[in-house]
């Protein structure tokens, strides 16, 4: 099943998104590897810098969906304020149909 993590970042918390970053990359890469990640980036602003991420990932259910998004440097670096996890249908320009 795919996942959509819905991640919204503190206010004024874009130091601390570009200080993790590098390990949040890492920690992307890694789960690209493994197969689980399907894509990512980050959600930006009306001036165009990141207030949040996207993240879609393939997990067994929505538990191990949350695991996965507690293991993100940037969860653990407390950047966020809110992160929604929903099941997601890739329906339209799914790669992999």
């Amino acid at each position: 099943m795919l996942y959509a993590l819905m991640c919204k970042d503190k206010p004024g918390a874009l130091a601390t998104r570009m200080e993790v970053r590098p390990a949040h990359v890492e920690f992307l890469k890694d789960l690209d590897a493994q197969g689980v990640l399907k894509m990512a980036g980050p959600l930006l602003g009306d001036d165009e810098k990141p207030i949040g991420s996207l993240v879609l990932i393939s997990a067994a259910d929505k538990a191990e969906a949350e695991t996965i998004a507690a293991r993100d440097p940037y969860a653990k670096a407390g950047l966020f304020t809110d992160v929604e996890i929903r099941a997601f249908n890739w329906v339209f320009k799914n790669p992999e149909a």
